[in-house]
């Protein structure tokens, strides 16, 4: 019988990506957030627990967070309703599930996370609110009062602005940046056993058309095998354009380092003037996030120190750990 060798454990989790932060006060906040839900998602792995399982917990401490545009703090459609797509690969499967436009639930990623085991796995708004009754899953209104006068705000403004802000400020402390983020979660991570797995969720741009379809609910946004895990963040458009996530991965698959999948294929983004960023861990525990944007919000561990991107250089930036 052939056993496995043990790995160090690896996680990586962003919060969405962005033009701008609020102040050094803002980044410090932001840093006990996320080192935080870092600490709690370790632990798991710590304990021996899958990758999966470990991403489908960090997803849920993001999703419940009401600062950031996912599950509670999701933002309002051009209706005035909130609905979140999310997705969860399993690298060692290689299989993916994913919800898309979803409403009235407080953790997408739990539907996600069920229908790994379905042979449907991938469903949209009515499929979705079908299995999450046939479930027993309690309704949830995940609007918080910040994002209602965001909506209400914009709506007099005719909605101008084209993008939910990265965070969710109170109103007054925001507006002054039309372009101010591009908001989604996601975590990836490697388990002891050498497993990787990752997560992806999101409330949407805002404002957007009815039925627009979100990147995170796309290998495009999330994607995983044996060799390599990627979680996507910025204009899902742009993404879904550079197929990046699966890119990455399948880079990784036929050679390249981690490191030069990620150069390159931000690279490529950078001289198609893309608007996005992505953290991803590979078989080997290199953990590395890059962007085109000036922020996102990653942080990463290997158990025995933190580090994130709140502090990085605008520009491109690929950071193996």
């Amino acid at each position: 019988m052939r056993y496995r060798s043990m790995v160090q454990p690896k996680l990586i989790i962003h919060g969405g990506a962005g033009s701008s932060l609020k102040g050094k006060g803002g980044v410090a906040a932001l840093r006990e957030m996320l080192y935080g839900i870092l600490d709690e998602t370790y632990s798991l792995l710590r304990a021996g627990d899958s990758a999966k399982a470990a991403v489908v917990r960090g997803c849920q401490l993001l999703e419940n967070e009401p600062r950031f545009n996912a599950g509670t703090g999701s933002v309002l459609q051009s209706d005035g309703q909130v609905r979140m797509s999310a997705s969860l690969m399993d690298g060692t499967r290689q299989q993916f599930s994913g919800v898309i436009n979803v409403s009235r639930l407080k953790n997408p990623i739990e539907l996600v996370e069920y229908l790994q085991q379905e042979r449907d796995r991938v469903l949209s708004d009515y499929g979705a609110a079908e299995l999450a009754r046939e479930l027993q899953i309690p309704i949830y209104d995940p609007i918080t009062d910040n994002r209602l006068q965001e909506w209400l705000q914009d709506r007099q403004d005719n909605f101008r602005r084209s993008m939910a802000n990265v965070i969710a400020e109170p109103v007054e402390d925001e507006g002054k940046d039309d372009n101010a983020g591009r908001g989604t979660i996601g975590v990836v991570a490697l388990d002891a056993q050498g497993q990787l797995a990752a997560g992806t969720s999101t409330g949407g741009k805002g404002f957007e058309r009815i039925g627009r379809v979100s990147d995170s609910a796309m290998p495009a946004g999330n994607y995983a095998t044996r060799l390599a895990a990627v979680s996507c963040t910025g204009i899902g458009e742009d993404i879904i354009d550079e197929c990046l996530a699966a890119k990455i991965v399948i880079r990784v698959s036929d050679g390249m380092s981690l490191q030069a999948a990620m150069e390159k294929s931000f690279a490529e983004a950078t001289e198609h003037q893309r608007d996005l960023g992505a953290i991803a861990l590979d078989a080997q525990g290199n953990i590395a996030w890059g962007k085109t944007s000036d922020v996102v919000l990653a942080a990463y561990t290997d158990g025995d120190r933190h580090g994130d991107s709140l502090e990085a250089n605008p520009g491109t930036q690929v950071q193996p750990i």
